[in-house]
């Protein structure tokens, strides 16, 4: 049995790391010869975000946004191969630590493989690709509830990363995504890794409260809570700002 169960998850000290700029070279190998140096801190968990390819159409700026992914199942050949991603997980794991991978779950890149495959699966104003969120106009949301061929499908891409032996996923936006779909791709994954790590990004209370007077289904903190180890907590963020600010107390 892992270290890390419910218990002692308050203890990790997760590293958060972005490929492209951590090293001069931007590369899985480069930033592999700073592990030890991440070690020494006292570090846990790694937890890199979007590795994946990044998407073409709507792009924004020359690089991209890496929350804008065009396959959930590839590797960003910028960062290297799947055999560099493979031998840093490995020795990720040697050093005692763990690997964690950001999950983009509520949209893809209006040039996605799935889009391409599977338009279906979208959500759609008016029969165009849309999103819910306007400013982010370089991607287009997915529609959960027209089809469970989307579900598996992405239950699969957890299942595809957590047998190469990453030990989490950081979820963006978890709240925007089905209460239903999250608590499946839980206990799908779990029974490949049990000591499996759910981090939640959830959004601000303002956000959730929008998205809900929009006629979207939007997740409190709470049910977050009833799928997710660790989250965000998002939901009390005002009021310890404030507090910090001395305009409320506890």
């Amino acid at each position: 049995m892992s270290v890390y169960t419910k218990k002692n998850l308050r203890k990790l000290f997760i590293y958060q790391v972005y490929i492209r700029n951590h090293t001069k070279e931007g590369t899985f190998q480069a930033f592999s010869k700073d592990l030890n140096r991440i070690k020494e801190l006292g570090v846990d968990v790694i937890y890199l975000m979007p590795i994946h390819e990044i998407g073409q159409e709507k792009r924004k700026g020359s690089l991209g946004s890496p929350y804008s992914i065009k396959d959930f199942n590839s590797i960003n050949n910028e960062y290297g191969t799947l055999k560099d991603f493979k031998n840093l997980v490995n020795k990720v794991h040697r050093l005692d630590m763990k690997l964690m991978i950001d999950i983009v779950f509520n949209h893809t890149s209006y040039d996605s493989v799935l889009i391409q495959k599977h338009p279906e699966y979208f959500y759609k104003e008016n029969g165009e690709f849309k999103n819910r969120v306007g400013d982010w106009w370089d991607i287009t949301d997915f529609d959960y509830t027209v089809s469970k061929d989307l579900w598996e499908t992405q239950i699969e891409t957890l299942l595809y990363w957590t047998r190469l032996g990453v030990d989490g996923f950081r979820w963006d936006v978890a709240n925007i995504i089905p209460y239903e779909f999250l608590e499946e791709a839980r206990e799908r994954v779990l029974e490949v890794n049990e000591d499996c790590i759910f981090l939640s990004e959830t959004t601000h209370g303002h956000f959730t409260t929008e998205m809900r007077n929009r006629g979207f289904a939007a997740l409190s903190e709470s049910q977050i809570y009833e799928i997710f180890d660790i989250a965000y907590d998002y939901d009390t963020h005002p009021y310890f700002v404030g507090y910090l600010n001395g305009q409320n107390s506890f």
